[in-house]
């Protein structure tokens, strides 16, 4: 059930990020990919919404830290989570989402810098 919990937790903050990140990752993508027009800037009209879903990515990101390092680990005999590979495959799991979810929220920071 933790291990539901943690992944639920993790596909959020995914989908925070995404959303917190499309107002500048989505035009600068199809602009690289030659992509343009004025319908592009359209992409842009999600932007007043991108502090909602920083905080909803960084809430979530709490979360599974949460559930991973601080509360402590209440498996059954038997179970999966008994096993300490499982843990470790769960933190590692965890801090490379995290690391992908703030490159791709910092791009509206340093995408000026490549342009």
């Amino acid at each position: 059930m933790a291990m539901l919990r943690i992944k639920g937790s993790l596909i959020a903050s995914v989908l925070a990020a995404v959303g917190a990140s499309v107002c500048c990752v989505g035009p600068l993508v199809l602009l690289t990919l030659g992509i343009g027009g004025a319908w592009v800037s359209n992409v842009t009209a999600l932007e007043p919404l991108r502090p909602w879903f920083l905080a909803t990515t960084l809430l979530f990101l709490g979360l599974a830290f949460r559930h991973l390092y601080l509360r402590p680990q209440a498996c059954e005999p038997g179970a999966m989570c008994v096993e300490p590979i499982v843990l470790k495959r769960q933190r590692l799991i965890f801090w490379v989402v995290a690391l992908a979810l703030l490159s791709l929220l910092s791009v509206p920071w340093l995408a000026p810098l490549f342009l």
